[in-house]
């Protein structure tokens, strides 16, 4: 039986690496769904070459010329916002992989979620935004939530067959970035190029400058809560440059387990798509002779404020989050066009954790309403 994967975000850096690992796997997966948000160039070249059931462009003005390519074909397609919720409440589908950058990702997973479809999680930011919500839908419809971040898919890893044993804490591990130990004087002048250079993963543009931030950090430590049933104090972050270590379950009796390997997100990604199976695949083996040296320090949390931010956020809860990763993604999207410093990013957010109105239990509705008014206050702040 092969599996009918739904990738949302086909397009991105996670969508791209899926779709290798399924082309590597033809006789176990097929690409069912495919979405997009702008790229309509390779959504096309994507359908011609996987031939899924159903492609969707969110951006409605390129419409046409999706249909028209695909034409000659029998993929149906459709457009707009609205169309990525329509098609993760049908039923052509065994598993999503929820691949879509930041907020944009919620919707369409809650509603997969609702249908009783296991979701690969590769957007952070949902569960950041309304992780109360979308765990316990997860829970009510008694499916399944794999984590497709290398840290989590990390922490899971290591739980397999751990079943009642209490965590002690998770230490997630981070690279540093490409700035690790330099300081706000050298900070201030960096520029969006610089920042999009990542040592050790290839990524989408987004989460290359969380990283650079460590801001991905502190999103990923809010995101470990919810997946994990964590409290905040449960949650330890440790900078590892080389990537090898992936992260660390310690537990009640102090023994602690790592999931190591080469940095490759096609690894989680397989092991999300064929879990509770690993399958054999060509990729390059670790040699501990290269890098023969592994290290581990603390992260510089007065350099890179947003950590700290972060962190703050994850121990007040409620719409805190939420609030904290929307005046994020304005802040990122400014500096990638060149409007805002490096060092500005961090402002944006403080300011708007400021600003917006705290809920301490929000609901679904609260949590849309808060998105939408700390983008707008964190855009106010910004000249654009």
């Amino acid at each position: 039986m092969t599996k009918r994967i739904a990738i949302f975000g086909s397009t991105g850096s996670i969508g791209t690496q899926a779709l290798q690992v399924i082309a590597a796997n033809a006789d176990k997966f097929t690409a069912e769904v495919l979405t997009a948000h702008t790229n309509d160039e390779l959504l096309i070249k994507q359908a011609l070459q996987f031939n899924p059931n159903i492609v969707v462009i969110a951006d409605e003005s390129k419409y046409v010329k999706v249909k028209e390519a695909l034409a000659s074909t029998s993929i149906k397609v459709f457009a707009g916002e609205k169309a990525l919720d329509e098609v993760a409440a049908m039923n052509c589908y065994d598993l999503m992989l929820a691949a879509i950058v930041g907020y944009a990702g919620l919707r369409p997973t809650l509603q997969a979620l609702e249908n009783g479809k296991p979701v690969a999680l590769a957007n952070k930011e949902t569960l950041v935004v309304a992780g109360d919500i979308v765990m316990q839908k997860a829970l009510e419809k008694k499916v399944p939530l794999i984590p497709v971040d290398s840290e989590h898919s990390a922490i899971f890893q290591c739980l397999v067959g751990e079943g009642r044993n209490k965590i002690e804490k998770v230490i997630l591990t981070a690279s540093g970035g490409p700035f690790l130990g330099k300081k706000p004087n050298f900070l201030v002048n960096v520029k969006r190029d610089h920042a999009l250079q990542h040592p050790n993963w290839s990524m989408g543009a987004k989460i290359s400058v969380d990283s650079a931030t460590l801001m991905n950090k502190g999103l990923e430590m809010i995101e470990a809560k919810w997946l994990f049933n964590l409290q905040p104090d449960q949650i330890q972050v440790l900078v590892h440059p080389q990537s090898i270590i992936h992260s660390l379950v310690q537990f009640e009796d102090g023994s602690m387990k790592a999931q190591m390997g080469l940095p490759d997100m096609k690894l989680p990604i397989q092991y999300a798509l064929a879990f509770p199976h690993r399958i054999p695949n060509d990729f390059p083996r670790y040699d501990f002779k290269k890098p023969a040296t592994l290290t581990f320090e603390d992260p510089d949390m007065k350099t890179f404020r947003n950590l700290s931010l972060a962190i703050n956020a994850l121990y007040k809860g409620g719409n805190m989050p939420c609030i904290l990763n929307a005046a994020n993604e304005i802040a990122v999207f400014a500096f990638l066009r060149n409007r805002i410093g490096f060092l500005d990013m961090t402002d944006v957010v403080e300011r708007t954790m400021d600003k917006i109105q705290f809920i301490a239990n929000p609901t679904l509705e609260d949590y849309y309403e808060t998105d939408g008014e700390a983008r707008n206050f964190a855009a106010s702040l910004i000249q654009m």
